[in-house]
């Protein structure tokens, strides 16, 4: 889990970030503060992995809050302001998002801090995975905590995943790519623009089809290399 604070003057820029967060079930969020001063009284007593931060506050600007930092966490810029990202970048910022930004946006600037963090740019394809390794997922507003083993496939369904697990059906409000930070490459595979499958339940591979169960997974051409490498 990431943890993660937010610090900005607007409620309304607080309540956008955690709209958008909560979709996203590897963010944890820890606190709101309004000003750079109860951010650095927070971070003297607790440690987070990420920050999303203005830069237009009052008496201590969000890059000043930055250099005061003797230990920094990774650092999302929010602002309204673009004449400020080339100072932000030279302390070290890891994305800069002009206010308003989309999901998508916001999904991209995360998941750059997520691989940087997880190291998930090594490849892991070889990595060893505990059988007991879990996830919380976000379900209206309850996180249920599920093992990977037990997922058949994940389904986009709009806005929403579909996680299709042994015994049940868990539906959570995100994308089904901010959903792959989740998962491990040696367990899963993409083999649709709409399907993430688990390996280990394939039953059977016949043309453009994988059959989990009683489910017919079709095959995408686009990730039908995927696929391949399975069966040669």
């Amino acid at each position: 889990m990431i943890k993660y604070i937010i610090v900005d003057d607007e409620s309304a820029s607080h309540d956008n970030i955690k709209d958008y967060a909560s979709n996203l079930s590897y963010l944890s969020y820890q606190k709101s503060c309004y000003n750079a001063f109860e951010a650095l009284e927070y971070l003297n007593k607790h440690t987070v992995d990420l920050i999303f931060l203005d830069i237009n506050m009052p008496k201590l600007s969000g890059l000043d809050f930055l250099k005061t930092l003797s230990k920094t966490p990774k650092i999302i810029i929010t602002t309204a302001y673009k004449e400020f990202a080339l100072e932000g970048y030279e302390l070290n910022i890891d994305d800069y998002l002009l206010k308003p930004f989309n999901f998508s946006r916001f999904v991209k600037a995360v998941s750059k801090v997520y691989d940087s963090l997880t190291n998930k740019s090594i490849p892991i394809q070889n990595s060893e995975v505990s059988e007991d390794s879990k996830i919380f997922i976000k379900e209206d507003k309850k996180y249920y905590q599920i093992k990977l083993k037990d997922i058949l496939f994940i389904e986009a369904y709009g806005n929403y995943v579909k996680i299709n697990m042994i015994d049940r059906i868990i539906v959570s409000h995100q994308s089904l790519t901010s959903f792959t930070h989740n998962l491990t490459e040696n367990q899963f595979i993409r083999v649709h623009k709409s399907f993430i499958i688990s390996i280990d339940k394939i039953e059977l591979i016949e043309g453009n089809r994988i059959l989990i169960k009683h489910h017919k997974i079709p095959i995408g051409k686009m990730y039908k290399h995927n696929v391949n490498r399975l069966i040669k």
